[in-house]
């Protein structure tokens, strides 16, 4: 089964402890089976007169004994204390080994993660990603931190006993043996049941768990546009599913567990009624009645217990399988074998065409040529294709066709880590962590002197807005940088790309949060750097694209003007057009602001 050899491959480099656990654990059980066999020759033969049925260095040791009753009892007490000893390291063994496991996973997971191209976690559920690595990985650790060595334990108390008791007396070994077939075939059905039961409820789980993440990520929008409600309505829906199949899930053990007790206690009396009227009948000494009494009860609840553990080995097993899942996701492949060549910034498209389908192109046919330091503003409604040309820059996807080279290096022939440490991007939506401004800001470079990261701050014209800050550029940001604006965040987020130096500079719509004579002031900053950097920018404002060397027009991944400010608008096309109706907004907004 491949999810069993999914979680023996969990175990590689810890599978010693897990023997020396199991070892430990059967050494725990031949413990646990010899305190009935003291006292059933306690019973017979210090107490009583029947010759004593062991080995010849057992019967003379009981022979010397004779009528120091509390000799037993030491022995007894050393038993559990050997017994003790071995559970002790049955449980530090099978710890280590499954907290070590499940940090490997975690590590695995983390790491393969991180690996997977763009295009994955564009699509990927962020939630059932989260519960795949916490609450899987949970029931994992649980399981071969737990149950996996109960097995063993399982298995020595059945041989064990099995064997005891047949030497002892075989008609009662077999009454007392009974329900064991019964016990295992019952678990075997509820094992096949509960799996798919434990699957279910582990995917309405994940579910929850995104509307959950989904909302707490985004309550600044439900708050804002008075949607409580709704959230609380569709976080019910999944919850009411999610508990209906935990429902069922407990049902299911529920149904197990009394089926299983009530074959267990019967049994029992079974027994005692079997032992007590051999007894009578002088076919069955009382320490063997005793024995058999305290066997059956040892032999059963590890046999019942079997449910327990196939339970968690289902629900183990339904994890493994859903963290294979992402694991045989292909990374991405970074370490490539491709060229290191010196990035100046000269970018030249030729006939590029892609799609994020097959048969649905989102570029088609898209030429143009930028020197260095020159900047190309890109302009089209949503949709159209700007984001996409710009994000093969960075390969976080590779053209269908036609060619992209920078400096004369076709772009697929690029080690992707190469390209990615000489492009920097500042996206639509800043995304900080919950650090300090400073570490933001610094993310990509380390550490770097105050006047450089000052300077920087200035040309992102965030600065002072810094300073004002009680912390300056210690202040913690807070999660996805929740305590500054989102012009704020969006400063901050081009602050990082510009100390990164990167010869090609893509700003994805990134000025749009920022109000227009802060607009001014990064801009005015960014033609001083002019000469240093290749500048992509992409804006809904043709104002702040008006100052470009070149500037394209999109329109459903076609490029269908190009030029500078002056000659699009001697072409009087669409670009004159958006121009006309941009300013004639914007003297409507002042006039009115005039007239308040």
């Amino acid at each position: 089964m491949k999810s069993l050899r999914i979680l023996w491959n969990y175990m590689a480099n810890n599978r010693l402890l897990y023997l020396g656990a199991i070892l430990s654990v059967a050494l725990a059980a031949l413990a646990s089976v010899s305190g009935p066999l003291v006292i059933r020759i306690t019973i017979d033969s210090v107490i009583g007169d029947q010759p004593v049925a062991a080995p010849p260095l057992i019967r003379s040791f009981v022979e010397s004994i004779g009528q120091r009753f509390w000799v037993p009892g030491i022995v007894l007490i050393g038993i559990t204390a050997f017994r003790g000893l071995f559970m002790f390291l049955r449980g530090r063994l099978s710890a280590q080994a499954s907290e070590t496991i499940a940090k490997n996973i975690r590590d695995r997971i983390f790491d393969h993660i991180q690996r997977l191209p763009y295009k994955y976690h564009k699509e990927a559920d962020t939630g059932d990603l989260m519960q795949r690595c916490t609450s899987d990985i949970e029931t994992i650790r649980r399981f071969l931190g737990v149950q996996l060595v109960e097995v063993g334990n399982a298995l020595s108390l059945v041989i064990l006993i099995g064997t005891i008791m047949l030497l002892a007396d075989r008609r009662m070994a077999l009454i007392a043996m009974a329900a064991v077939p019964v016990l295992f075939t019952s678990a075997a059905v509820f094992f096949r049941k509960v799996r798919e039961a434990f699957r279910e409820a582990d995917e309405t789980e994940a579910e929850l768990t995104s509307v959950l993440q989904e909302n707490l990520t985004g309550i600044r929008v439900v708050r804002a546009f008075h949607n409580q409600d709704y959230e609380i309505k569709r976080f019910t829906a999944k919850n009411e599913v999610h508990r209906d199949k935990v429902y069922r899930l407990i049902w299911l053990l529920a149904c197990y567990w009394s089926s299983s007790d009530f074959i267990a206690f019967l049994q029992i009396g079974v027994v005692l009624v079997a032992g007590a009227y051999f007894t009578a009948r002088g076919e069955l000494t009382i320490g063997t009645m005793v024995l058999f009494s305290t066997y059956t009860g040892m032999l059963l609840w590890p046999v019942r217990q079997l449910g327990r553990i196939l339970t968690d080995m289902g629900k183990a097993l339904v994890a493994a399988e859903r963290l294979q899942e992402v694991l045989d996701e292909p990374q991405e492949v970074l370490l490539e074998s491709h060229k290191q060549p010196p990035i100046k910034g000269h970018v030249v498209f030729e006939n590029v065409c892609f799609g994020y389908e097959p048969g649905q192109p989102v570029l088609k046919n898209v030429s143009f040529s930028v020197l260095p330091g020159q900047t190309v503003g890109i302009l089209g409604h949503t949709g159209s294709g700007k984001s996409s040309l710009v994000q093969l820059l960075a390969r976080l996807y590779d053209y269908d066709q036609g060619s992209i080279t920078i400096d004369g290096v076709e772009l697929k022939h690029i080690d992707k880590r190469w390209i990615r440490k000489h492009v920097a991007v500042v996206p639509q939506e800043p995304f900080l962590f919950a650090k300090t401004i400073r570490e933001n800001i610094t993310l990509a470079v380390g550490d770097v002197p105050d006047e450089e990261l000052h300077a920087i701050c200035r040309e992102a014209a965030i600065h002072d807005v810094i300073l004002s800050f009680d912390q300056g550029y210690q202040t913690l940001v807070g999660e996805r940088g929740i305590s500054l604006s989102g012009g704020q965040k969006q400063r901050v987020a081009i602050a990082r790309a510009l100390i990164t130096k990167s010869p090609i500079l893509i700003f994805d719509d990134s000025l749009s949060a920022v109000d227009t004579e802060t607009e001014l002031a990064i801009r005015n900053a960014l033609k001083q750097r002019a000469q240093r950097a290749t500048t992509f920018l992409i804006s809904h404002r043709v104002s702040s694209l008006s100052s470009a060397d070149l500037i394209l027009v999109l329109e459903d991944g076609e490029i269908v003007e190009r030029g500078t400010h002056e000659e699009l608008m001697a072409l009087g096309g669409t670009y004159k057009r958006i121009w006309q109706i941009q300013n004639r907004l914007e003297a409507e907004a002042a006039a009115q602001k005039e007239g308040d």
